[in-house]
């Protein structure tokens, strides 16, 4: 029997996420101002009160994570630099060669473990003064890691990259995008995640569930910076307190509820476990992401299958599929969807 696909269960992303209706009043409600001239108090509010919880001076609202990433590379280098990225990180992998494009600079790609490189691959990576090469400036590291499968970086992991870094004269980025996740599921605050960076990105348009934005956190004098670069790249906004409110709502009222996003993943991996034919890793699942795959059948076949039961997903590379939980998903769609994934493997 085909499951109901009139109301299909949207496991493709934590970015599907829809403002409730709480949330929408906030919006409606909120007090503005233009921004570009620094006048819209709601903007104000929450770049100050994402500042104070990231433990920095500063925060400036953006449109999009690929903003605040790519203002943090800009902000951090000069053109003919070079950064240090892992080999799947979102700021090369998923930001249509902004760095090259807008800053100018050249990716030095790490090979990581779901994600997670180490201090000697940062020291192994890194080349000697030499007029032939180009100077190395910055660290991007990415929290959790998006293609990692929601991989948290151990925060010892970090501090170690984070020493040699310092040692070695390198400013540090995190791309924090699902940084509530890792903090959610691992207790350690935002602040404490965020102490080791010069930057750090978060975003309030993925699991926190508002419409749209996110920040990057810094120091003043670097954010006044990014500022004047987030209005050459035309990211300048006017009245923005209306998308800020939405942001501002997620911030005080749904990080916490992360952790119903991260049991969802976890019982959606287990029922996984049980469909024969199919493969997946239980124990790999720290938050919200679910990677698995069906041996001999390519991924986005599974994909066009499990659409056709109601249950939407994407493939993230040739064999691998990626499943994400959200608001937009609750506890009673996991055995529909593990249904229809059963479903799939019988052909």
């Amino acid at each position: 029997m085909m499951n109901d696909i009139s109301s299909p269960i949207d496991l493709r992303s934590d970015t599907i996420t829809k403002p409730t209706p709480a949330m929408r009043e906030a919006m409606a409600a909120a007090d503005v101002g233009d921004d570009v001239f620094g006048e819209d108090p709601t903007v104000r509010e929450l770049e100050a009160e994402t500042a104070a919880l990231l433990g920095k001076e500063a925060a400036l609202f953006t449109v999009s994570g690929t903003m605040a990433n790519q203002l943090a590379i800009r902000s951090h280098t000069e053109s003919g630099d070079e950064i240090l990225v892992e080999a799947n990180a979102h700021v090369y992998y998923h930001e249509a060669g902004a760095p090259a494009a807008l800053s100018g600079v050249s990716c030095r790609c790490l090979q990581g473990e779901r994600g997670v490189f180490t201090g000697l691959d940062v020291e192994s990576a890194l080349r000697p003064e030499d007029a032939h090469f180009p100077r190395t400036r910055l660290v991007c590291l990415e929290n959790t890691h998006n293609r990692g499968g929601g991989k948290i970086w151990p925060l010892e992991r970090i501090e170690e990259v984070a020493g040699v870094a310092r040692r070695h004269g390198l400013q540090l980025h995190l791309d924090g995008a699902r940084l509530w996740n890792a903090a959610v599921a691992t207790g350690i605050a935002e602040k404490q995640w965020a102490a080791p960076f010069d930057t750090v990105s978060v975003c309030f348009s993925k699991g926190l569930g508002a419409p749209v934005g996110s920040a990057l956190a810094g120091s003043k004098a670097l954010l006044a910076r990014a500022r004047r670069f987030r209005k050459m790249f035309g990211g300048g906004m006017r009245q923005a307190g209306i998308i800020a409110a939405g942001a501002l709502f997620a911030l005080r009222h749904h990080r916490a509820r992360l952790a119903v996003d991260h049991a969802n993943a976890k019982a959606l991996a287990e029922g996984i476990s049980r469909c024969k034919g199919f493969e997946v890793a239980p124990g790999e699942v720290e938050t919200n992401m679910v990677r698995f795959r069906l041996p001999g059948v390519s991924a986005p076949e599974v994909v066009e299958r499990l659409r056709a039961r109601g249950v939407l997903a994407l493939a993230a590379d040739r064999l691998t599929i990626r499943a994400v939980t959200s608001l937009m998903v609750s506890e009673q769609d996991i055995p529909r969807a593990v249904k229809a994934i059963a479903q799939v493997a019988q052909g």
